[in-house]
């Protein structure tokens, strides 16, 4: 790294960067191996990042590619956050689209005076 540069601890700027809800777990994400800068592979959060520095970390099920643009002074709100960096990951592919669960698809408790009834034609069907 280049000493005349200006850098900032890993940890400390993914958590000024939102990318987690406190400084401790995104140190955990560091020091477990799973963060690279420039395609090589970080574990300690003392770390220092400059702008134009690309980290790769995984986030969920899959995994985020991030350019540094700015280092910052604090964790400020999430419109300054998101002006320290740019996503150059790729476009998230949905799954599946979400459908409500089918009430009448699950007819669970107390059957209703049809469902008796056809209960009861069933049972007198085997008697006989």
């Amino acid at each position: 790294m280049n000493a005349s540069r200006p850098t900032i601890r890993i940890d400390k700027w993914l958590w000024f960067a939102r990318f987690f809800k406190s400084r401790s777990l995104s140190a955990k994400l560091v020091a477990g191996g799973h963060m690279r800068v420039n395609s090589e592979r970080v574990s300690k959060g003392s770390f220092g990042v400059g702008a134009g520095d690309v980290l790769t970390f995984p986030q969920g099920d899959h995994v985020r590619v991030i350019e540094v643009v700015a280092l910052g002074d604090r964790r400020g709100p999430a419109p300054e956050a998101q002006a320290l960096y740019s996503d150059l990951s790729p476009p998230q592919k949905q799954d599946k689209p979400y459908h409500p669960p089918n009430p009448e698809a699950d007819r669970s408790g107390r059957p209703n005076r049809q469902e008796r009834a056809a209960m009861e034609r069933f049972k007198d069907k085997d008697a006989v």
